[in-house]
């Protein structure tokens, strides 16, 4: 993937990797000489993903974009010398950096956003990476006056002891006295990440009360091929354990209303909120969005017939891996009040799984709604207006839902 050919036109630089069955591949940077032979390994053992090859200009190595824990940057691939085959970063920091071009001279333009700061195009000199000089300000008349939420990391253990990371934001006005609802997002992929960047939704959220929580449970790109294959064959499974693991992280610090906790996500994300309300009922309300729901009838009618190869046996052969995986098999257990979103073209996770669930709740009598988006594929916030308005129902629906907030007696104190 990606070819890029040298300076001096005898290489060429690409992307790929050997097959394999897992699920979660991180790409390797091969070399190859200008006619196609003597194909190999450039980059070493490097557990990356990377992205936007760019050729120094003296020919000696490669400039990669790739992301890791949660953080975004510059790195560079001698291709010569002694240090040949050993990426190493030449910008770093909490944010999200993705470089587009680099001049001869060494001038590297692209897009950085950090928690508190939206994409804005950035220039530096990849000799001074810490001079990193902003050019635009796209966003700067929006939030001009506005108190942000402060966002802050975590890292947890959950099941194996596994190590995973997390940030939750809290409301502007926030007190650790009080006791706060929260929302527990959970992202798509299965195998995205969710990051440093600057998230509007979020802090919209967070304006209106919410503590805000975000996870990269296992499975999700940034920590390396091992992590990103926990779940292979095994999806949902101990990844729904991470994020309950991050739930409580957050309660147990003593700001989170353990009666108003909420639960959200689109696509992966979708599926493990459908996960979520079949295996526990701590959630007040949820919101599962661009859902899978039964994996049997999903592998045929999805736009990637790849999924079939996410499952040990075909489902005409076996089907019980699917039906065990399906958050179908578990509607049965669900009582908190689910909310379904999803846009009326998408081809990727089809309008049908959504119906399944929606359908079956009311079967069961379980509060719901679905909605359907107009001028959406796979996602609901394509166009600005459907964004708000994703954001909105997820205001109402949480709001409406809403338990009694947990009072607390004070004992007295003995003499």
């Amino acid at each position: 993937q990606a070819p890029v050919v040298s300076p001096d036109g005898q290489l060429v630089a690409y992307t790929g990797y050997d097959w394999t069955r897992d699920t979660y591949i991180t790409r390797k940077v091969y070399l190859m000489n200008i006619d196609g032979s003597n194909p190999r390994l450039a980059s070493g053992a490097w557990d990356r993903q990377p992205s936007n090859l760019i050729w120094k200009s003296d020919g000696s190595g490669l400039y990669i974009n790739s992301r890791t824990e949660g953080t975004g940057n510059l790195y560079f691939l001698p291709t010569t010398g002694p240090n040949a085959g050993t990426v190493r970063p030449i910008t770093q920091g909490q944010h999200l950096l993705t470089v587009s071009d680099l001049s001869d001279d060494g001038t590297a333009v692209g897009v950085r956003t950090s928690f508190y700061a939206p994409p804005d195009v950035v220039a530096f000199a990849v000799g001074t990476p810490t001079a990193i000089t902003q050019l635009t300000a796209v966003n700067d008349d929006i939030l001009t006056g506005k108190v942000l939420g402060t966002v802050e990391e975590i890292w947890y253990p959950s099941t194996d002891g596994l190590q995973v990371q997390g940030w939750y934001i809290t409301p502007p006005d926030f007190d650790s006295n009080r006791d706060y609802p929260m929302q527990l997002h959970i992202h798509g992929g299965p195998h995205g990440m969710y990051g440093v960047g600057f998230n509007f939704g979020w802090q919209w959220q967070a304006a209106q009360g919410y503590v805000v929580l975000y996870t990269n449970p296992r499975g999700s790109a940034g920590y390396g091929s091992a992590f990103g294959n926990e779940i292979m064959n095994a999806y949902p499974s101990k990844d729904y354990d991470d994020l309950m693991a991050g739930v409580d992280v957050l309660l147990d610090k003593g700001f989170v209303d353990p009666q108003n906790l909420f639960v959200t996500g689109c696509s992966g994300g979708g599926v493990l909120t459908a996960w979520v309300v079949g295996h526990t009922d701590r959630f007040a309300a949820a919101s599962s969005n661009c859902p899978v729901i039964d994996w049997v009838s999903f592998v045929g009618t999805t736009d990637g017939a790849t999924w079939y190869q996410n499952f040990q046996q075909l489902p005409w052969d076996d089907p019980s891996e699917h039906l065990r995986r399906s958050p179908l098999t578990y509607v049965g257990n669900v009582t908190t009040p689910t909310m379904l979103m999803t846009g009326v073209n998408d081809l990727r996770t089809p309008m049908p799984q959504t119906e399944q669930f929606y359908s079956a709740l009311k079967l069961l009598k379980v509060p719901t709604a679905m909605v359907r988006f107009n001028n959406e594929w796979h996602g609901t916030s394509r166009t600005p207006s459907n964004f708000l308005r994703t954001q909105a129902y997820l205001k109402y629906w949480f709001e409406k839902y809403s338990r009694p907030p947990t009072t607390h007696t004070e004992q007295p104190q003995q003499p």
